[in-house]
């Protein structure tokens, strides 16, 4: 593989993070949003030099950034709000000159009464782009904020961005915009706490670059050096297993999302509308002789299709909605949590070995000898941490340089003596452990003998892991 398309990502990162910390998008980060609200706090701010250079700084946002948007809506806050205009404006020439003037005449306050700022700018719908300036911690805490704005926001296309300008406590503001999922950039002017997630996100890219461009030169040095054996032995390799015992009940993900799925947790949307869902209702009325239909309430109700196709008459309770999309923010959690269990150690190569009784094929061709330790890590990572609570399981060394003919041998092994007494588990498993992916006949064979022996058959590539 060629390290020069790399070398050339790591160029452009390092330039477009310089590009990011010059003139007004060191100070405030990048604004994004075609319609902006601009919501600046003004209790920190205190006459003399700190003033005038917030508000050159606003002054430079205003020219470099602002201008090139369509609308601008402006409100500074303290203790007390106080907008520019009662809605937002297009820009235009005369809408710059009366934001610039409106920042000159920016006077400090008390308080930093964030609430009340957001309360007031989330009732203009018109916005896109949020952004928050802020220079004090404010007076309401994380958590009131941020199931505020997450309650205000749900279903609305806004996106935040919060700024702390020489706050010597920016976590409350960083944690609100990711409560919001938001951007987030903290500038002092002695260089102080300064982080930016658009700086943070290129840098994280930019180690990821390196690291992959490292590995490249490390694999080709090892190639130069011992091309049959460039892989270096991990740590521990020669010395004794030490057999662990699983603190966890294996299961496959459909077994697990039985119990933990979100139909099983009667979080399905359906099951939650459902106490406050009604089918149309048509009758006859004799007082008018005639057969009548139920009308919709629009301020009460909306209507929704039913995972049958009907129609339903829904009644929306905001507050059971925003526990809903806590809970189901609590569920992405849990799923996250378990794929990244499923990720790390022996289940990144086997998945989760679930059966009780279990036959590894291993593929140790010619092809694979530069692969050798490679293949007994993997074996020593399942021995030690999946094997102890098997009934049975036996590990078959096999030459596969062709799949469809010794593939076959090392299989009919496995279904003459492994599985011969196979009413006699309960579940089995035969996972088949190589370097590529067999061809479209050698997946057919596999499929059969898994329905004949009623096993789980997994085929384990050191590039991709594929379930039949």
């Amino acid at each position: 593989m060629c390290a020069m398309p790399f070398v050339r990502v790591i160029e452009l990162y390092q330039q477009r993070i310089q590009w990011l910390l010059q003139d007004s998008r060191k100070v405030f980060g990048l604004i994004k949003g075609t319609k902006v609200g601009l919501v600046v706090d003004v209790s920190s701010m205190s006459h003399g030099p700190r003033l005038r250079g917030f508000q050159k700084d606003l002054l430079s946002l205003i020219d470099e950034q602002l201008c090139y948007k369509k609308q601008l809506y402006c409100l500074s806050f303290s203790t007390e709000i106080s907008p520019l205009w009662e809605s937002p404006k297009n820009i235009n020439v005369h809408v710059l000159h009366e934001a610039r003037q409106w920042i000159q005449q920016l006077e400090p306050g008390q308080g930093c009464n964030l609430l009340k700022a957001l309360k007031h700018v989330l009732m203009v719908k018109e916005l896109n782009s949020l952004v928050l300036i802020v220079g004090s911690c404010p007076d309401q805490s994380l958590e009131i904020l941020s199931d505020y704005a997450r309650q205000c926001m749900l279903g609305r296309k806004l996106q935040t961005h919060a700024v702390t300008y020489a706050c010597s406590n920016p976590a409350v503001l960083k944690n609100l915009a990711e409560a919001v999922r938001g951007c987030y950039h903290c500038y002092s002017s002695k260089g102080e706490n300064f982080d930016s997630s658009d700086v943070h996100l290129l840098l994280q890219e930019s180690q990821k670059a390196k690291n992959l461009l490292k590995s490249i030169k490390q694999t080709f040095q090892r190639r130069i050096g011992a091309p049959s054996n460039f892989l270096l032995k991990p740590p521990k390799h020669e010395e004794p297993l030490v057999i662990q015992t699983p603190c966890v009940l294996a299961k496959t993900s459909t077994d697990w999302l039985k119990t933990n799925g979100l139909k099983a947790k009667k979080l399905n949307l359906y099951q939650v509308l459902a106490p406050n869902a009604f089918s149309p209702v048509e009758g006859f009325v004799p007082i008018l002789k005639k057969r009548v239909s139920s009308t919709l309430h629009e301020k009460a109700m909306m209507q929704f299709e039913w995972y049958d196709g009907t129609v339903k008459n829904i009644h929306v309770d905001l507050p059971v909605l925003y526990n809903y999309q806590k809970l189901l923010a609590k569920m992405v959690r849990i799923y996250e949590k378990r794929i990244d269990w499923l990720s790390v150690a022996s289940r990144r190569i086997w998945g989760s070995v679930c059966e009780r009784r279990v036959v590894i094929l291993v593929d140790i061709s010619v092809t694979n000898s530069m692969y050798i330790i490679h293949i007994q890590h993997c074996l020593r990572l399942l021995l030690e941490e999946q094997m102890s609570n098997k009934d049975y399981f036996n590990i078959i060394a096999n030459m596969l340089r062709d799949w469809s003919r010794n593939f076959m041998s090392a299989l009919r092994r496995a279904v003459e003596v492994d599985f011969k007494d196979k009413d006699k588990h309960e579940s089995q498993g035969l996972y088949l452990l190589t370097t590529g992916i067999p061809d479209q006949e050698a997946v057919s064979i596999i499929t059969g003998f898994a329905t004949l022996l009623f096993a789980e058959v997994l085929i384990c590539s050191f590039m991709s892991v594929c379930s039949v």
